[in-house]
């Protein structure tokens, strides 16, 4: 993003998701428009209230906030009044209009949204983070996720990534090719985040044969050629000992079976393994 992109701060005192929601849905209007969005969560002191003003000041933001304890939400009021920073208070309309139906004062407890609603937020979280990270995608943003599949192509890794998403596991894939060398981004996530999806021989040309059957792949193309195939596997099984990543045979495994065995290895658990492990 440019430097002169405009600056927008979203804080807020939980994760921020209603926050952004709220600016998402008004800055549709605001086609082609460039700007540059800084989240502050878990905002929960006056200090720090007053630290994200300064700044704000400095690159002429705007401040979108949800903060819902008393002493942060003054803060806000009184910098924004001090270093002249606009800001927009998400939740205060909705809570004078309650304080006047219920005649008593919010709560004050950050983080109770996202606490009655975790399953879904974090379902969502994950959902967006597969998408944008499928196939090798912003290979910056890999540290960020809980489990990073690797192997060879066709062994399932986005169809797993997608079901551990909605068991509200961030997942990321990274093909390994041969010939090629990892990306130095995939090298440098600490490699008990990474786990390998290990094929046989005869499984892989199998899938890959159906699949350049719909693409028109010549027989004699490496991707169907056995021994290609062959010396890819094996290549890519040395690469995961090498680096030290953990790997399992998914050969013959649905995707629902690869997905547990990924949440073993990482000492992960969905979220519907683990309503349904309860007593």
């Amino acid at each position: 993003m440019p430097p002169k992109a405009p600056q927008i701060y979203v804080v807020s005192d939980g994760r921020g998701e209603t926050c952004s929601q709220v600016l998402k849905a008004s800055l549709v209007q605001f086609e082609d428009q460039r700007y540059r969005t800084v989240r502050r969560a878990e905002i929960r002191t006056v200090k720090q209230v007053e630290q994200i003003v300064r700044k704000a000041a400095d690159s002429h933001a705007v401040i979108f906030y949800t903060l819902v304890g008393d002493e942060t939400r003054q803060a806000m009021v009184g910098a924004s009044r001090e270093f002249a920073v606009p800001t927009v208070d998400v939740l205060g309309p909705a809570f004078s209009a309650l304080h006047d139906l219920f005649k008593r004062a919010p709560g004050g407890t950050p983080g109770l949204l996202y606490a009655s609603e975790r399953e879904q937020f974090d379902r969502h979280e994950a959902i967006d983070y597969t998408l944008k990270h499928d196939d090798g995608q912003r290979p910056h943003e890999l540290s960020q996720a809980d489990v990073v599949l690797v192997g060879v192509s066709r062994t399932s890794k986005s169809s797993t990534c997608f079901y551990l998403a909605y068991e509200g596991v961030k997942a990321a894939n990274v093909p390994l090719i041969p010939g090629v060398d990892p990306l130095q981004q995939l090298l440098d996530v600490r490699p008990e985040k990474v786990v390998g999806l290990r094929v046989n021989v005869m499984r892989l040309m199998t899938v890959r044969e159906a699949r350049s059957y719909n693409m028109g792949l010549s027989p004699s193309d490496n991707y169907i050629d056995k021994p290609a195939i062959a010396r890819e596997v094996i290549e890519a099984n040395r690469m995961m000992e090498r680096r030290g990543w953990r790997s399992f045979d998914a050969s013959y495994l649905a995707i629902e079976e690869i997905a547990r065995e990924v949440m073993k290895m990482r000492g992960l658990k969905g979220y519907s393994m683990t309503s349904h492990s309860a007593p």
